[in-house]
């Protein structure tokens, strides 16, 4: 039990720091999410006040209210959060990639399969809607792309139907914050052991992550491919 409490009080500190530190990060990109959180708190903790006083039970409501009050605040928050965070996020190179590293389970992501000189990216998702592959970059330069991984993986997956979305704000393209959304929107063609297989074979045939680490999430704008390596005109 001793040991229990005591991962539990180790626990609590970094929660709360994660919680301060998101706040301080959404205020940067949203400085009325203050205001706005205290607002919902108050109207909210006030109507049931209010409707408590109405109907006699002002203590019992009070209680409910405040609870309630507590849970639109966080709700408010979360959502308020994760559009911060994506405004913060898009436009930069690998952005794509940070979104399918959080999609959930059922899916195997691998960022930067298909690359070239100007930082255009493809990115890999295999899963029960078969295998998808999210394209950021200038349009016409990552269809090129698109278009290799495509003939490169006929060769070992012509069996597994596969999808292409690309990422921006242009006509025929994905938003960065509905792209885990149209994602998990896709039919589901596969079984699990089918998508096992899938992975597998893919993992066989390599990409350009096993050759070239590249750290998690947006990569830095000054980055640039080394020569001989990434996807050429194929």
């Amino acid at each position: 039990m001793a040991r229990k409490e005591t991962a539990a009080d180790a626990a609590n500190p970094g929660r709360l720091k994660q919680i301060a530190l998101t706040f301080k990060m959404t205020r940067k990109a949203d400085p009325m999410i203050a205001l706005v959180l205290a607002g919902v708190g108050i109207v909210t903790f006030g109507v049931f006040l209010a409707i408590g006083f109405l109907i006699g039970h002002p203590v019992y409501l009070g209680i409910l209210g405040f609870l309630l009050a507590f849970l639109a605040m966080a709700i408010v928050f979360g959502r308020r959060a994760e559009r911060a965070a994506f405004g913060q996020m898009e436009g930069q190179p690998g952005a794509a990639a940070a979104v399918l590293d959080n999609i959930g389970r059922g899916w195997t992501t691998t960022p930067a399969v298909a690359m070239n000189r100007s930082q255009d990216v493809v990115h890999r998702a295999v899963g029960k809607a078969g295998i998808v592959l999210v394209a950021e970059g200038n349009p016409s330069r990552v269809k090129t792309l698109l278009a290799a991984e495509k003939r490169k993986m006929a060769r070992i997956v012509s069996d597994v139907p596969v999808n292409d979305i690309l990422v921006g704000n242009g006509e025929g393209q994905v938003p960065l914050k509905k792209l885990r959304t149209t994602m998990l929107k896709l039919p589901r063609v596969l079984t699990g052991p089918q998508v096992t297989t899938t992975n597998d074979r893919l993992r066989a045939m390599g990409d350009l992550m096993s050759n070239m680490p590249l750290p998690k999430g947006p990569m830095p704008k000054g980055m640039r491919m080394p020569r001989g390596g990434g996807n050429k005109a194929r």
